[in-house]
């Protein structure tokens, strides 16, 4: 009987373990489900999380048959509702960019009238071109809600204050408009603060070290306190390390870099040092990395000499005329930078990503944010448009972080410092 019971015993293991073998060989079915891709990781996150683009630049004639963002366009765009639902590309800061001038009179009037002119641009597509496609958001309960209906949203950005003149009240006004961020300097000194990229026509004073206000001015103090009394959010890309420092200090509620890179990685003087990164983390500011080529890499002075040659021989001296260039002159300029580009390579989605790893890793992962500047001179292998958005998350699930971190980076630790900025506001 003992030896009966222990046939007995193997031979119902035995048959346990046939019917479990079978059960792995039926049709559809696998012993254990297979990992997930990076592809299906990052797609899963572009469907949950608020995907944010901190800086596009737009033509003035943003919004018209030059540049209809409604549409697929070619080059030289690089950010239209298409793309930003094929990368997925939920939101972007587009910018009200003026250019530097000769300060005075007119030079203030031209500004404040390019600004109204792409305020208008950006509220035409989103009020009445594209409402149902688009929305504004003046908050970040704005942005919430508009993603939660499916909508692309736009956020608007000023750069430069030059196109304040020396009126906080053009402040107010811009605002108003649905301005969230304000931009202190682009290159050359302003009224305001001195530029990471002096340019000695456009400053009172020679640019010499300590540039001509050693920091901000005091206008630029009061330009700060103003902004934080709108809840406006102040932005540091493009001051002097200085300025920067100044602003930070001064601002009452958290500082972005909009689109700067790593100075440690590429010294470049519109990268932040570690110095900078630390005070904006001390104040709970972000930095967004930028996908800029010259900012992520180095790039030899004789392609960029030879791109500006090429620009130059094809009349393609502003924004404004790339964009109403015909298709012609188009084509020839896409096809000479693409030549440039096969000699000297242009930095790629992992140069990016070494970027973030590096300001993740000293100022940590809530302090850090992505932005392309796209139509500003952004672009880089991977990620040339909106279109290819998704391959930046690709390459940071294959770096190990995890989908709250890549939440963070696209757009949470963006939204978190806008509401910081919303709760210092203070009543007109």
């Amino acid at each position: 009987m003992k030896m009966n019971g222990r046939r007995y015993g193997i031979a119902a293991a035995l048959a346990v373990l046939l019917l479990a073998a079978l059960w792995t060989l039926r049709p559809g079915l696998t012993p254990a489900e297979a990992e997930p891709t990076p592809e299906e990781i990052a797609a899963r996150i572009h469907k949950s999380a608020i995907v944010i683009d901190t800086h596009v630049d737009i033509p003035s004639f943003f919004g018209s048959a030059l540049y209809d963002p409604g549409l697929r366009n070619a080059y030289p765009v690089q950010v239209d509702l298409p793309r930003m639902r094929e990368g997925g590309l939920d939101a972007a800061f587009f910018i009200v960019y003026v250019s530097q001038t000769e300060r005075g009179a007119v030079g203030y009037a031209e500004a404040a009238s390019e600004a109204l002119a792409k305020f208008a641009a950006i509220r035409r597509m989103t009020d009445i071109q594209y409402k149902d496609e688009i929305g504004l958001a003046l908050d970040a309960a704005d942005v919430r809600r508009l993603h939660g209906e499916g909508k692309r949203i736009a956020l608007i950005g000023i750069e430069n204050g030059y196109s304040v003149a020396k009126e906080p009240a053009l402040l107010d006004f811009y605002y108003d408009l649905g301005a969230r961020y304000f931009g202190l300097v682009h290159n050359g000194h302003n009224d305001l603060s001195d530029s990471a990229q002096p340019q000695e026509k456009f400053a009172d004073k020679p640019n010499e070290e300590g540039g001509e206000h050693d920091g901000l001015s005091e206008l630029g103090r009061a330009m700060v306190a103003r902004a934080n009394d709108l809840g406006l959010m102040v932005d540091v890309s493009h001051a002097s390390r200085a300025a920067a420092l100044d602003a930070i200090a001064a601002s009452r509620a958290p500082v972005i870099a909009s689109h700067s890179s790593v100075h440690a990685l590429r010294p470049h003087p519109r990268n932040m040092t570690d110095e900078e990164m630390l005070a904006l983390k001390e104040k709970g500011g972000v930095i967004q990395i930028v996908a800029f080529d010259e900012y992520l890499h180095d790039v030899p002075e004789e392609k960029k000499a030879a791109r500006r040659d090429l620009a130059v021989s094809l009349g393609l001296t502003s924004l404004d005329a790339f964009f109403s260039a015909d298709a012609e002159t188009k084509s020839k300029f896409v096809a000479g930078v693409a030549e440039l580009d096969a000699k000297w390579p242009r930095a790629t989605v992992a140069t990016l990503a070494d970027h973030i790893d590096y300001a993740v890793k000293l100022i940590g992962i809530d302090h850090v944010g992505i932005a392309s500047d796209f139509q500003g001179g952004g672009g880089i292998e991977g990620w040339s448009h909106a279109g290819e958005t998704a391959n930046v998350t690709i390459e940071l699930v294959r770096r190990g972080y995890d989908e709250e971190q890549i939440a963070k980076l696209w757009g949470g630790n963006q939204l978190r410092v806008m509401e910081a900025a919303e709760k210092a506001r203070k009543a007109k």
